[in-house]
């Protein structure tokens, strides 16, 4: 599968997946070794089980689904990068996440590594994007 195309299977799979809290759709997009960093400074979350764990407890955190957008990916070679925008509410209020992830994906299309950089704002904020 080319990069372009798993890329944006990728980005599309997250957006309906996140907003429906559904963590299968995208540990299927995932390697059955792949390492997904969701902080630099955290451990990563190792294989499909690592992720599983990672999304599910995010999801639980959640008041209300996450409503997430994401941009078009930047392709080269076997990496990608997506950048996205999520309006989430938690216990402790309203937050509006802004990121991005690098991906690497193998041959199959699959994510062989996922690290995200993210900044988090207080309350709900437009993208100023336009995506």
């Amino acid at each position: 599968m080319h990069t372009r195309e798993a890329a944006l299977r990728w980005a599309h799979t997250w957006t309906a997946a996140w907003e429906g809290q559904d963590a299968e759709a995208i540990v299927a997009l995932q390697a059955e070794d792949g390492v997904h960093w969701s902080s630099p400074f955290r451990a990563p979350c190792e294989g499909r089980a690592g992720l599983r764990k990672y999304l599910q407890d995010v999801f639980a955190a959640e008041i209300e689904p996450t409503r997430a957008r994401f941009a078009e990916p930047v392709v080269d070679d076997d990496q990608a990068t997506v950048e996205y925008w999520a309006l989430s509410r938690y216990d402790s209020g309203p937050l509006t996440i802004s990121g991005c992830t690098v991906l690497r994906f193998d041959s199959d299309g699959l994510v062989i590594e996922s690290r995200d950089y993210s900044f988090v704002e207080s309350g709900h904020h437009p993208s100023p994007f336009g995506w």
